[in-house]
This record gives C-alpha cells, sequence and structure tokens, in this order.
C-alpha cells in the first residue's frame, strides 16, 4: 500500500489543522492505520491508531483529548484531527499502515507515507 499525507502547515497555538492520509494499493480496509510524529531531535513517538473497520481508535496521552483520528474505506483515507496545538506538537507527522490489530509501535507498522510538517508558534 503507498500513503500520501497531506495538510500540515502553520498554525497559532490553540488552532487546529486537519491531516489526510491518502492509501492506493492493496486493500485499504485490510490495514490498522496510525498516525507518528517526529520533532528534531527527537525520536518518532506513536499519536494515534484506528482499528481496520475503524471501530476503535487510540491515542497517546500527550494528545489525549486535542486530537481524533478516522477513517473512511470507501475513500481510502485516515485523517488526524488536531485541535488546542501547542508548541511541544511541532513536528513532521507521518502516517502509517500495519497489519496487526492494535499497532501502536513503528516496528509494527510495514508501510509509511513521506511525513507532513506541523508548526505550531507561540
Amino acid at each position: 500500500v503507498q500513503l500520501q499525507a497531506s495538510g500540515g502547515g502553520l498554525v497559532q497555538a490553540g488552532g487546529s489543522l486537519r491531516l489526510s492520509c491518502a492509501a492506493s494499493g492493496r486493500t485499504f480496509s485490510s490495514y490498522a492505520m496510525g498516525w507518528f510524529r517526529q520533532a528534531p531531535g527527537k525520536e518518532r513517538e506513536f499519536v494515534a491508531g484506528i482499528t481496520f473497520s475503524g471501530g476503535t481508535a487510540y491515542y497517546a496521552d500527550s494528545v489525549k483529548g486535542r486530537f481524533a483520528i478516522s477513517r473512511d474505506n470507501a475513500k481510502n483515507t485516515v485523517h488526524l484531527q488536531m485541535n488546542s496545538l501547542k508548541p511541544e506538537d511541532t513536528a513532521v507527522y507521518y502516517c502509517a499502515a500495519s497489519s496487526f490489530a492494535w499497532p501502536n509501535a513503528h516496528t509494527e507498522y510495514a508501510y509509511w507515507g513521506q511525513g507532513t510538517l506541523v508548526t505550531v508558534s507561540s
């Protein structure tokens, strides 16, 4: 599966952004999907995940209550709605696909998009 992330940009603290990830190739609904982020000088970290059917979403504690992941299997897309953004959310955000049921480690994701930069100014 090929993944293409988009929607990043510059936003002020407290603002919102919606990231999108378009998938092509093998059956999108066969994969759990996730979003990761990597800030300069830091390791890539899990942000949010959603199961094959979209029935269950789960989040890193740092974004719980502010971010929401969703998917549309008919359109082969997954979204990350980011609200109440903070400067510490600044990072390159990656979407990824996994054959595992509840993946949250980056090693459990086999397919990655190219990343989209989110910058939150204070």
